[in-house]
């Protein structure tokens, strides 16, 4: 079983034994290697959306929309992999909501299906459809949106009101507008936004097109900056890396805390177990593109890259280094490949549920009420995830760590919570 330390508050609060900083430093410097070279790659790709966004909007066809959701998929691909520097890394929590968050209230944004509802008591901004609104009042404040600029979706529209849901930025942002909602419920199939609702003048359908377009390229330029800063944090003199380097001990907690936490309460619990008790497709996590099993396949795959301390880049060159599997297989050889053989057991776990997707048994599929094969998919992968982490505890003994606390999710610790 899990340690009750486990809580959805908790946060790491350990600190490692002297003798451990010595050899940290080199693994640290490899970890803000990898770091690096993660974001940098997803600052590439994010360029390469941007291409594509702009000639798409320039001339909008069916062709040009396609290419501009191809190049938002191998943007994921990069990024999911960085996750694992979240929990630990207090710079990249502050900053990952502007680009990741979800799920979110895509009716603040644009157009929905009827069914989607109106304003509600938890979210007065859940339906402004600020695409076809140029003016809108936020908590009691005229709002003059006649220009959606990057300032406007980050400075007022995202997280307006302090509600969460309220997601105006980032990769998910970007995705609703490229492939709008996915109305198919547990059917197979993505959003299908017609390229027509970016044709500027006659033609035009969903109505505003001109500031769809213009909403699109300011949510793409805003991506690109956030990851532009992320970036430069962790190459040599960046606030990341100085920050574990200043506490050789301290990073190495940094790096088990955002192991531990994104494998079991996030990844484990609050993207997987939670849909599947909940049976809702709209808890998936890349839920516009069905692309979640590609998401939660290269989170794991992050999860894997700290610990054997090596990243193969997009361009196909590999960073590597001094590893953490380092310091553990000199302190307890068994327990190394131990910990190898869980990573390697999660990503054959989430690898089944990539292939069955891309055979077309997708995700949403997966989670409907009922549906064996889909949920012995999905508890393969939790499982698999759960017991990595139970690996990633004995790793804390074994290098000597007092404690440090995991994320954690109701939907493993305490899951009749979930239905209160």
């Amino acid at each position: 079983m899990i340690r009750k330390i486990l809580t959805s508050t908790a946060l790491a609060t350990c600190m490692a034994a002297p003798a451990l900083a010595e050899d940290a430093t080199g693994v640290l410097n490899n970890y803000s290697d990898i770091a690096a070279a993660t974001y940098e790659d997803s600052l590439i790709a994010a360029q390469r959306l941007k291409e594509t966004i702009d000639a798409f909007v320039a001339a909008p066809t069916a062709e040009g929309l396609t290419a501009a959701r191809a190049a938002w998929l191998a943007a994921r691909v990069p990024y999911q992999q960085s996750e694992v520097f979240r929990f630990g890394n207090a710079i990249v929590d502050d900053w990952e909501g502007k680009v990741n968050a979800w799920p979110l209230d895509e009716g603040l944004i644009d157009y929905v299906d009827g069914a989607y509802g109106g304003p509600t008591d938890e979210n007065m901004l859940a339906a402004l459809n600020v695409i076809a609104n140029p003016t809108f009042s936020v908590s009691g404040e005229d709002i003059d949106a006649s220009m959606i600029t990057p300032a406007l979706l980050e400075e007022t529209l995202h997280e307006a009101d302090g509600v969460e849901a309220n997601v105006a930025t980032g990769y998910h942002a970007i995705e609703f507008l490229l492939w709008g909602q996915d109305l198919n419920g547990h059917g197979a199939g993505a959003g299908a936004r017609p390229y027509t609702d970016f044709i500027q003048g006659d033609g035009c359908t969903g109505g505003n097109c001109d500031r769809r377009a213009e909403y699109l390229t300011a949510a793409t330029d805003l991506l690109i900056s956030d990851l532009e800063w992320m970036a430069a944090q962790w190459v040599e003199g960046g606030d990341a890396r100085e920050t574990l380097l200043a506490d050789p001990d301290a990073g190495i907690v940094a790096m088990l805390t955002g192991m531990g936490s994104l494998s079991y309460g996030e990844q484990a619990g609050e993207r997987m177990r939670l849909g599947l008790m909940l049976n809702d497709p709209e808890e998936e996590h890349d839920c516009f593109a069905d692309n979640t099993h590609n998401s939660h396949y290269y989170v794991g795959a992050g999860i894997q890259n700290v610990y054997l301390g090596e990243y193969v880049r997009i361009d196909g060159s590999l960073v590597s280094g001094p590893a953490l599997a380092d310091l553990v297989a000199a302190a307890d050889a068994d327990l190394d490949t131990e910990m190898r053989t869980r990573l390697a057991e999660t990503m054959r776990a989430l690898g089944r549920i990539k292939s069955a997707a891309e055979a077309g048994f997708t995700y949403d599929m997966m989670l409907e009420r009922g549906n064996e094969a889909g949920e012995a998919l999905i508890m393969g992968g939790v499982n698999s995830l759960v017991s990595q982490t139970q690996s990633i505890e004995r790793v804390v003994a074994a290098l000597d760590l007092s404690s440090i606390e995991f994320e954690g999710s109701d939907s493993l610790d305490n899951p009749s919570a979930v239905f209160e």
